[in-house]
């Protein structure tokens, strides 16, 4: 068990170690990776790729003139990677389900849970337009990197959470140049928004929440939880992840605004006229 002593800033500090502990939570992409005898299904995040479950069956080989074994026993392994994958990914949660193998496995197990009429694959069935079929060497999980590494599959992962954070910024760089005065950033213009409860969507890099500065910390954690509190959104962009890199060149905070505030505008000017 991880027991925190400190109070400041246990919003944040709590929910990233809830994160690690039961990614299942905050995991939305996963990639199934098969062949014939073996799959496993696994959640992806950012940082890791965890296996949720392992199915190995025998499959006979085909022979010469009958492959009635061969084909029951697939049936069987079918029916097994689909129970499992049913058991292990929340679609409230899971935003893309990446499914890889040599040759035509891939396609004979999606036609098989989509086309059967057991209840139990209902919600495989329901969530179809979320699974992406392409090509892997293998089913065994050092294959779910190889698929991850691939260019092709990059712009068919556009729900998933890293891909959010990129869109974030890019809509906040779109109203920053279209309607300025919904789009700040900067400790001093995002606080006085927030005071408004004006801020839409909020962006911060993880890095000022393990600030030195007490009260740093402190001023970030509740903005946080202010911003969800009046039902606005929040990203939390990783500082090794190339957009959180993009956001700490803009003082690692920025938002966008519910409507415009171009008194913010003047602050920015008194603040850098400050500075100077």
């Amino acid at each position: 068990a991880v027991v925190s002593t400190q109070s400041t800033g246990d919003a944040i500090a709590l929910d990233r170690v809830e994160e690690a502990c039961d990614s299942g939570k905050t995991a939305d992409l996963a990639a199934v990776v098969l062949q014939e005898g073996l799959a496993h299904v696994c959640l992806v995040r950012q940082s890791m790729t965890m296996t949720r479950a392992k199915i190995e069956m025998p499959i006979p080989r085909k022979r010469r003139g009958s492959c009635t074994n061969h084909d029951k026993a697939m049936l069987r392994f079918f029916e097994a990677v689909g129970v499992a994958m049913v058991r292990h990914l929340d679609f409230s949660i899971v935003k893309c389900v990446l499914v890889a193998s040599p040759g035509f496995v891939k396609d004979k197990l999606m036609e098989y849970v989509l086309s059967t009429e057991h209840s139990q694959f209902r919600a495989i069935q329901e969530n179809k337009s979320q699974f992406v079929l392409c090509h892997s060497s293998s089913g065994h999980k050092h294959a779910v990197s190889e698929i991850l590494s691939d260019n092709n599959i990059a712009s068919k992962l556009s729900d998933t959470k890293a891909a959010g954070e990129v869109q974030a910024l890019a809509d906040f760089y779109t109203m920053l140049k279209n309607e300025p005065a919904r789009a700040f950033y900067g400790p001093l213009q995002c606080l006085a928004a927030n005071e408004q409860e004006a801020i839409d969507t909020l962006m911060v890099t993880d890095s000022l929440f393990r600030s030195s500065d007490l009260p740093t910390r402190k001023r970030y954690v509740q903005l946080v939880e202010d911003v969800k509190g009046y039902g606005g959104t929040v990203h939390i962009f990783s500082s090794l992840h190339v957009s959180g890199e993009k956001l700490a060149l803009l003082t690692g905070v920025a938002a966008l605004l519910r409507f415009p505030m171009p008194e913010l505008e003047d602050m920015a000017v008194d603040s850098s006229s400050d500075e100077d």
